[in-house]
């Protein structure tokens, strides 16, 4: 038996890219669609994780991250189910704004918001609150899914949330919720859990922004 027949292994993904992420728009959980090159690296990315061992798809139910789990999900043979827990960090007035113009509005806020998990963008969500709002996710498959063990889930989403809900798993500190940074477009991260139970689960951080080059705080 493979000492790694007990182990849960969590991959999470971001989508790929959209026309807003190349002009540094703040997208949040504006309803953007991926551009010709972020349905490429859909496909790219599909191949790459079509022999991970995954038993279950869940996306955002956001289009960015739907499209680029469908692809994912005909590249492996699974059905995608979707989740707007899963969805990306609400970044409230800011949505819509480039950088630029948010620095203009409001400067320094978003060195604050990168730097503190509590800090909350003007009628949006803090990274804490996408954490909790997120967290449950992995709680309930750990729970359903018997299966899991020796076998993995994919979770397709967004740079911003996947940064809080790796730090909630892992229940890191919130002032060191800052040093996961970036996730490049339809880069990938996982998490192994070696414990025996829920209240026991032994979540490891094996993998962090994966097939990708460094990425800026982009979402």
């Amino acid at each position: 038996m493979s000492k790694l027949a007990g182990v849960r292994r969590l991959i999470m993904l971001r989508h790929g890219q959209t026309e807003w992420n190349a002009s540094d728009r703040m997208q949040g959980q504006i309803d953007t669609e991926l551009s010709e090159l972020g349905r490429r690296q859909a496909k790219d990315i599909a191949r790459d994780l079509s022999d991970c061992g995954a038993i279950r798809i869940v996306s955002s139910d956001l289009k960015r991250a739907h499209d680029t789990a469908l692809a994912v999900g005909d590249s492996i043979g699974l059905p995608v189910t979707t989740d707007p827990r899963l969805r990306e960090t609400s970044l409230g007035e800011w949505e819509g704004l480039t950088h630029i113009e948010v620095d203009a509005m409001a400067p320094g806020a978003r060195v604050a918001w990168r730097m503190d998990a509590t800090w909350t963008p003007p009628g949006g969500e803090s990274k804490l609150e996408v954490g909790r709002r997120a967290l449950p996710v992995v709680h309930e498959l750990f729970t359903e899914r018997a299966d899991w063990p020796g076998r993995t889930i994919i979770l397709v989403a967004h740079g911003g949330l996947i940064a809080a809900l790796t730090a909630a798993v892992l229940d890191l500190p919130p002032q060191n919720w800052p040093a996961l940074g970036g996730l490049a477009n339809t880069s990938w991260v996982q998490l192994s859990s070696h414990g025996p139970s829920l209240e026991q689960p032994g979540w490891r951080l094996d993998v962090w922004n994966a097939a990708a080059k460094v990425a800026p705080d982009v979402l």
